[in-house]
């Protein structure tokens, strides 16, 4: 079964155009290099997520095309309406101006009054010898007030002040005559338009709607990718995958289902494998068992000593195969708390007599779904290893974000970097580090990375603080 783990000089003699052409060529790939960064530096601000990702597709053509359409009303729709609408009101008041013949009274401006009221809904007041004030205020837009500027200047050809908030809903035009002021008095309306509010707000409010009927189609669509990614995850580590059925889009039932055949098909193969071995097992130690029995026929002596000693190296290797072979089994993944299952393994070897110092974590800080027996067979190997080739032993659990450390540290000779690879393949031993009378069949490290690894983590062998060789248990929770 196949595993898959994470973890320019120039020549003597050259001439000179050749060099110039050899450096023409180095510049181009150091554009490309340009380029490159520049894609990762936007890439750095694209969503991570696929949900983050199609969201982005779905919106970033609305926005443009909001955007879009909202500078094509503003140029358009915006300048020709304004235009219009100020030329209407600056050509109503140079009409009522020219109405009103000298001597202006109160009362023509009254009489005038109330027919601009009737039919352009303009109210004027007569402010005799009065003038313009010194410093007038606009609080409109500029496109409005220039656009005001040109039609008064065209039409009426007087000077004028207009103020938007002296009258509530209402604008005041202040127009200078020769005799006075005339106060002329109009309707918002007549400047502007409500359709540009109605236009902004339609488009914000439009975009809020796409925008949360996205958010919820999207959502739905990636919580089959999410739960598929949880439970390809969770099979990745070992443990059981339970309640999971292909839903949403096609192209996810599919992958789903490709997923569950893929997990049947790698089960299937787990089982056979372990009914094979055990009728290996059976057949490889009945003729082990007979051989023993026939040499404790024969009696004691130098030639049966030695055959004895082969049967049980034999029997020895027969079993590190098996457990090799075997793994974890069949055995269910349970929550467990490691720093208690490495604390009575360390008990358990200091009977033994081994020097061995536990450093245990707090209650609740190690617990993470595992397989019990097959993890504390990988520990109990790596640590039967550091008490055979080194005085002190220390065993360490520790939680570092979102991985479970297990660290055996002896002071013993250790493994020199090149060779730390080289001592997880099965039945190798490496002589310059071990002591070839200390026994083993070269599983020990072989075994506890495969039960590591199945777990979902990763086992190595780096320098120890004590001088010797630790060996590192890494397990995502």
């Amino acid at each position: 079964m196949t595993e898959i783990t994470r973890d320019g000089s120039v020549a003597p003699g050259a001439r000179l155009d050749g060099l110039r052409t050899d450096e023409a060529s180095l510049s181009r790939p150091r554009a490309a290099g340009n380029g490159d960064t520049a894609e990762k530096r936007l890439k750095h601000y694209l969503p991570k997520t696929l949900f983050g990702r199609a969201l982005l597709i779905i919106v970033t053509p609305v926005v443009l095309m909001q955007v879009i359409s909202t500078y094509v009303f503003y140029e358009r729709h915006w300048e020709i309406m304004t235009r219009r609408l100020v030329h209407s009101l600056a050509g109503d008041i140079a009409f009522l101006v020219e109405e009103l013949r000298p001597p202006i009274t109160e009362d023509a401006v009254d009489r005038l009054s109330e027919r601009s009221i009737r039919h352009f809904d303009i109210e004027l007041h007569w402010r005799p010898d009065g003038i313009l004030p010194n410093r007038p205020g606009f609080s409109v837009f500029d496109q409005t007030q220039m656009a005001m500027q040109d039609a008064m200047h065209t039409k009426v050809r007087r000077p004028y002040v207009m103020n938007t908030d002296t009258i509530d809903r209402r604008i005041e035009i202040l127009v200078q005559l020769p005799s006075g002021v005339l106060q002329v008095i109009a309707h918002k309306k007549r400047l502007f338009t409500s359709t540009t509010y109605v236009f902004l707000l339609w488009m914000v409010g439009s975009s809020l709607v796409l925008f949360a009927v996205a958010i919820v189609f999207m959502r739905n669509q990636i919580r089959p990718i999410r739960r598929l990614a949880i439970a390809a995850r969770a099979f990745g580590l070992g443990r059981d995958v339970t309640g999971f059925k292909p839903e949403g889009a096609t192209e996810v039932r599919q992958a789903s289902a490709a997923f569950l055949q893929m997990r049947d098909r790698i089960n299937r193969q787990l089982t056979q494998r372990t009914e094979m071995l055990a009728g290996v097992s059976h057949d490889l130690r009945t003729p082990l068992t007979r051989m023993k029995l026939e040499l404790a026929m024969l009696g004691d002596n130098e030639d049966t000593a030695e055959l004895k000693a082969d049967v049980s190296e034999m029997e020895r290797m027969v079993e590190g195969y098996l457990a090799f072979a075997r793994g974890e089994g069949a055995e269910t993944p349970v929550e467990i708390d490691v720093g208690t299952l490495v604390n009575d393994l360390t008990a358990s070897e200091r009977r033994g007599g081994s020097r061995i110092v536990y450093e245990q974590p707090d209650d609740g800080v190690a617990v993470l779904p595992a397989r019990p027996d097959a993890l504390r067979r990988a520990v109990a190997n790596l640590i039967q290893n550091a008490a055979r080739y080194g005085t002190r032993v220390n065993v360490a659990v520790m939680r570092v974000g979102d991985t479970v450390e297990i660290l055996v540290d002896d002071n013993g000779s250790g493994i020199p970097v090149e060779k730390r690879e080289e001592a997880f393949q099965p039945f190798k031993r490496l002589e310059p580090s071990r002591n070839q009378e200390t026994g083993g069949t070269g599983l020990g490290l072989t075994i506890s990375r495969d039960i590591v690894r199945s777990h979902g983590g990763d086992l190595t062998l780096e320098e120890s603080p004590m001088g010797g060789l630790r060996a590192a248990i890494r397990l995502p929770i």
